[in-house]
């Protein structure tokens, strides 16, 4: 489902502890003196349910880092969406996949979260040196990988129970659906949901024995519907903030991510965001179209991010501790 840009119209946790290691090397090689080893990465034999993974980066808690060598194959691994290229590594009698992404950074740092373990290093070192590092901090990173995947088992997901009186969240209030029509519809506009923002109740129109699934259907469906309204009204609004424009945008249903941005000008945006408070959906949105301006996460990205929406750390704040896996079933 995609839309191009319409004229605008009235607006309608976990925690990420990160540790860095210095490298104990003799000496950094000259960059050109040596060809840099491929970088590669991955996730775990066994990984946790997937967590948001972010905005190209951001949106998606993060849990741990770390720095801490077993020779690497010399095959050249698969290249994950990241740029980062996955490997794995026999530590004992266990099996440890893992991403590697390389980088300018003077460190080794280690993050784990839901997706597994994510290493990024200095393009210079070698693949031994990272894994000695790993074989290092060997105990640390299986304890945090233990901890995550008990902290994703212990959640509850809330579960809606498809019949007349359900209730959603909706742009941070509690919508409850009706199967009946809106009172005062007649013929076709009878049988289409309806939205009345005083009592915040949901008309379906749905015939009253009709099935969970119907319902359920009709529901998701009318909230695609908003989502696009809403994205619709919110991007033209920081487009023109930041003096930006984008070509297109699209729902999407990510598991890990809330957005995305093409370096073409096309925004996807998980619809999932239309269960929070507008200024939410506007951190999301400024946050891609930031991105039309500096597509990386450094501190000119975040100062531009800033620029148009200061708020952005309590919106941040805000996602990272309501992962897209954590919101109601539907």
């Amino acid at each position: 489902m995609q839309k191009t840009p319409s004229r605008q119209r009235p607006a309608a946790a976990l925690d990420n502890p990160q540790l860095d290691l210095p490298l104990n090397l003799p000496s950094e090689p000259r960059p050109s003196s040596a060809a840099p080893s491929p970088a590669m990465s991955g996730t775990f034999a066994t990984p946790a349910p997937a967590m948001p993974a972010t905005l190209r980066g951001d949106i998606a808690p993060a849990d741990t880092t770390e720095t801490a060598s077993t020779p690497a194959p010399p095959l050249r691994a698969p290249t994950a969406p990241d740029g980062a290229r996955n490997r794995h590594l026999m530590l004992g009698s266990q099996m440890l996949d893992y991403r590697l992404k390389r980088s300018s950074r003077r460190t080794i740092g280690f993050t784990i979260d839901g997706t597994g373990l994510a290493i990024t290093a200095p393009r210079w070192v070698t693949i031994g040196a990272i894994e000695s590092a790993i074989a290092e901090k060997e105990k640390w990173i299986f304890k945090k990988l233990t901890e995550w995947q008990t902290r994703v088992e212990q959640r509850v997901v809330p579960r809606i129970e498809w019949k007349d009186g359900a209730q959603l969240p909706y742009l941070g209030q509690t919508v409850t659906v009706m199967m009946t029509s809106a009172p005062g519809t007649t013929g076709k506009s009878a049988t289409q949901p309806a939205f009345d923002t005083d009592s915040g109740v949901l008309w379906l129109g749905v015939p009253a024995l009709a099935d969970a699934q119907l319902i359920r259907e009709r529901v998701q469906r009318w909230l695609h519907v908003q989502a696009l309204e809403v994205f619709g009204e919110r991007l033209p609004v920081y487009a023109a903030k930041l003096g930006v424009e984008f070509r297109a945008y699209a729902l999407s249903s990510a598991a890990t991510r809330w957005g995305s941005c093409s370096s073409d000008g096309k925004i996807r945006l998980n619809w999932r965001l239309i269960h929070f408070p507008v200024h939410v959906i506007d951190y999301v949105v400024a946050h891609e179209l930031a991105h039309l301006r500096e597509m990386n996460h450094s501190p000119r990205f975040w100062a531009t991010v800033e620029s148009i929406f200061p708020d952005f750390r309590e919106a941040r704040h805000t996602l990272k501790h309501h992962p897209p896996e954590l919101l109601p079933l539907l």
